[in-house]
């Protein structure tokens, strides 16, 4: 399982970090992903963290959001700064596992104008 949690309400150039705590996956050999959601828009792929710590990123991102990962604490996590409004949706952490795909519920980020 997989459990989002950091989302919020704020304002243009402000930071939030979301976090996404995994259980009952060996999560030290899983790669983590974070997708968003806006409204009427399909999902994308934020940013992808693989076991050995490669980072990839969105164009739209690169230099603002930063995706990490703690093995001791099965937790990944994306710190966002200089939010801009486009980056309001729905984020979600995921990760494939043996063949399963995993998500997490959902968190919403808000960034007001």
């Amino acid at each position: 399982q997989l459990q989002a949690s950091g989302g919020g309400l704020v304002q243009t150039g402000e930071s939030l970090r979301l976090s996404c705590k995994a259980s009952g996956i060996n999560f030290s050999i899983a790669s983590m992903h974070w997708y968003r959601q806006a409204p009427g828009q399909q999902r994308e792929l934020v940013a992808t963290i693989t076991r050995d710590g490669s980072t990839n990123y969105i164009d739209s991102v690169k230099g603002r959001f930063t995706i990490s990962r703690d093995n001791a604490r099965r937790t990944a996590r994306l710190q966002m700064d200089r939010l801009k409004s486009d980056d309001t949706a729905v984020y979600y952490c995921a990760t494939q596992y043996y063949g399963r795909d995993f998500w997490g519920q959902g968190t919403q980020v808000t960034v007001s104008p």
